[in-house]
C-alpha cells in the first residue's frame, strides 16, 4: 500500500472546488456515475435477438446525460453522509480496509465512463484493467487517464475516498497511483464465454474482480445476468474476490434520449445468483433510495453491494 504525499492533517481542509467540464457544459458536480455500460464490441448482438435488443440500445447511450441524470444534485451531493455516492465509497472503502481483497491484478467489469469504483481499488492492486462495451466510454476513460482538459472532474469522489479511508492521503496523490496502475481499458462482452475475447491481453486468472451497475443493465432476463456472471467467473482465480454494486428492484433507467431496460433484482436474487454461480457470499449491504433522490430518470428502488468469493474447485 502506497502511502500519500501529505501529512494526516491533510483531509481536514475543504474537498477540492467543483469544476466544470470543457465538453457538453457538465456541472462537475454531478462528479462520479455507476457505472452501467458493460458487454463489448459487436459479438452482443450476433446470437440472441433479445442481446441484439439490448446492443441496439446501448448504441444511443449518453455518458454525459447519464452522468448529469445521476450525479448532478440532489443524487450528486457527497456532503450528506447518508447520500447514495458516500454510502458506496463506504462498501468499497472499508470492504478494503480488511486486508482481504488484494493481490497484483484487478479487472473493473463494465467501467462505463466512470472510475470512482476504484479509487479504494488502487492501493492495493499493482495491474488494473478497465473495460467496457461502448466506445463513447472508453474514451471518457481515456480522457480522465490522460489528464485531458475536458475529462470530467472526479476530484470530490476522490477526496471523499480518502477521507472515508483515514490514512492521510491526498486526493491528487490517489488519483495519481489510479491513472498509474491503470494498464488498458479494453472492449467487453459479458455475453460471450471469452468476455474479454480469445486473444486477451491482460494476465488471467485475476486476482479480484469488480463490477458496478452492470451485469443487471444488460441482461434481457434473469437467466442472461446469470450466465453473464459465470462468464466474468471464468477470469477470477479460485478464491478470488468479486464486488459487486448494483441496482435493486429497477426496471429502467435514462440516458438521454433512449429508455433503457434493467432486470429487477432483490438482495436475494443477487445472493441466489452469486451461490449458484459458485461463490461465497462475504457481505450483502442495502441502500434504500430516500424520495427526494428518486428524481424521475429511473424507478430504481435502491443499491446493493455484494462481496463474494470464488469457491475453490468452482467449474463455470
Amino acid at each position: 500500500m502506497d502511502g500519500g504525499d501529505a501529512g494526516p492533517g491533510a483531509l481536514k481542509a475543504q474537498p477540492p472546488p467543483h469544476r466544470r467540464s470543457g465538453r457538453g457544459g457538465r456541472d462537475k458536480g454531478a462528479q462520479i456515475a455507476g457505472t452501467r455500460c458493460c458487454g463489448g464490441g459487436d459479438a452482443m448482438s450476433q446470437e440472441d435477438p433479445s442481446l441484439a435488443s439490448v446492443a441496439a440500445a446501448y448504441r444511443r447511450f449518453e455518458p454525459a446525460a447519464y452522468l448529469r441524470n445521476n450525479y448532478a444534485p440532489p443524487r450528486g451531493d457527497l456532503s450528506c453522509p447518508d447520500g447514495v455516492g458516500p454510502w458506496k465509497l463506504r462498501c468499497l472503502a472499508e470492504t478494503f480496509a480488511t486486508g482481504e481483497v488484494t493481490g497484483r491484478t484487478l479487472i473493473d467489469i463494465g467501467s462505463g465512463p466512470t472510475v470512482y469504483q476504484l479509487l479504494s481499488a488502487c492501493a492495493y492492486f499493482e495491474d488494473i484493467t478497465m473495460t467496457d462495451f461502448l466506445e463513447v466510454n472508453r474514451q471518457e476513460l481515456g480522457r480522465w487517464l490522460r489528464q485531458e482538459p475536458e475529462a470530467f472532474d472526479w476530484s470530490a469522489y476522490s477526496w471523499h475516498a480518502c477521507l472515508l479511508e483515514g490514512r492521510g492521503d491526498s486526493w491528487q496523490h490517489r488519483e495519481q497511483q489510479l491513472r498509474a496502475r491503470v494498464k488498458r481499458v479494453l472492449p467487453i462482452d459479458v455475453h460471450q464465454a471469452q468476455p474479454l475475447g480469445a486473444a486477451c491481453l491482460v494476465p488471467l486468472p485475476a486476482d479480484a474482480l469488480v463490477s458496478t451497475f452492470c451485469l443487471e443493465a444488460v441482461s434481457p432476463d434473469l437467466a442472461s445476468f446469470r450466465r453473464a456472471l459465470g462468464h466474468i467467473t471464468t477470469m477470477l482465480r479460485p478464491r478470488g474476490h468479486l464486488l459487486l454494486i448494483g441496482a435493486l428492484e429497477e426496471s429502467w433507467y435514462q440516458a438521454g434520449e433512449v429508455r433503457l431496460p434493467v432486470v429487477p433484482m432483490s438482495a436475494m436474487t443477487v445472493r441466489e445468483a452469486l451461490v449458484h454461480g459458485g461463490y461465497e457470499v462475504r457481505d450483502l449491504r442495502t441502500y434504500t433510495m430516500p424520495a427526494h433522490l428518486r428524481t424521475g430518470v429511473d424507478d430504481v428502488q435502491g443499491i446493493f453491494f455484494a462481496w463474494a468469493q470464488k469457491k475453490a474447485g468452482v467449474e463455470v
